[in-house]
């Protein structure tokens, strides 16, 4: 078996159908789909053993909720492929991805292999690089901070052994877990190899009911530092810029307080090459800065809108 790809589900009914239905059509052989039900209570696990009922590619694991990185890991951990591609429930995968990205991982013997993604409304995530990216450090510092304008999880193929250790993410973590998997899969110094090709639809814009709360934020944050704790002299101002965004997020959702409870004291003295924009931020009173930290904002959007 060459390719196991792994789908976290929960409560997804709507639109696994049409997920089952892109890999299911894939121009490629060697590939298992490993399906894992996490405890969904809208009908999502019984239309996945009906689709296992019709091809026997399609393999079903029934869970109690755990969250969608132990839904990962125990995809993973029954994995029969010697690679992993990560699809969620409510996406799909382009004609001729899984050839394009197995072509790319064994051809140029790579740990992992990242690609491109659009959205069901066609917009196309930019191409970053080509080719061998050997400065998995600034690969790591650009996914700690936010910056990466690559794919961490999805349009990504790994190679099994390299996910070792890194599923390990609590599940009270419910936002960034696929960053901090990438983060741990870097760490590793992988052989990385980027292609131009869009394999992956990403379904953008689908509500969820995450709550940004400072007790996760703190959590992250020792997940985060333990992570990088191998490399901390040359990680640590990431890091500080990772605090610096998430408490600039706080100001803008009303929750200013948090500064004072938190950041303040664990952030302490910023790091020299701490960008101009974020120490402007950070010295300014909270009911000042959440006019500018909004304006930045638009700003950006307004750039990725051009891309």
């Amino acid at each position: 078996m060459e390719i196991s790809i792994i789908i976290p589900v929960y409560n997804k009914a709507e639109y696994i159908s049409g997920c089952f239905e892109s890999l299911l059509m894939q121009d490629f052989e060697s590939f298992e789909i490993v399906a894992v039900d996490d405890g969904s209570t809208d009908g999502s696990g019984a239309l996945c053993d009906k689709a296992a009922e019709k091809d026997a590619r399609i393999r079903v694991i029934h869970t109690e909720n755990g969250g969608v990185t132990a839904a990962r890991r125990r995809g993973v951990d029954t994995a029969e492929g010697k690679y992993i591609v990560f699809v969620d429930a409510d996406d799909e995968l382009l004609p001729g991805a899984l050839k394009t990205l197995h072509h790319a991982i064994t051809g140029h013997e790579a740990d992992e292999v990242i690609a491109t993604f659009c959205t069901q409304g066609g917009i196309h995530s930019p191409i970053v690089h080509e080719g061998w990216q050997r400065d998995t450090d600034s690969m790591l510092r650009a996914v700690v901070t936010g910056k990466n304008r690559f794919p961490v999880l999805w349009a990504v193929i790994f190679r099994k052994e390299i996910l070792s250790g890194c599923l390990d993410t609590p599940r009270e973590i419910i936002e960034g877990e696929d960053l901090l998997m990438q983060a741990k899969v870097l760490m590793k110094q992988p052989r990385v190899w980027f292609v131009g090709d869009c394999v992956y639809r990403y379904q953008l814009g689908l509500p969820n009911s995450r709550k940004h709360t400072l007790e996760r934020a703190r959590l992250y944050d020792e997940l985060l530092k333990e992570t990088l704790k191998p490399k901390w002299e040359a990680m640590q101002s990431a890091y500080v810029l990772h605090q610096l965004k998430e408490c600039e997020r706080f100001i803008i959702e009303g929750q200013s307080e948090v500064k004072n409870r938190y950041y303040r004291q664990a952030i302490g003295e910023l790091p020299e090459d701490i960008p101009h924009y974020n120490r402007i931020v950070w010295a300014l009173p909270p009911v000042i800065a959440v006019h500018l930290i909004r304006f930045y904002k638009t700003i950006i959007r307004m750039k990725q809108h051009k891309l």
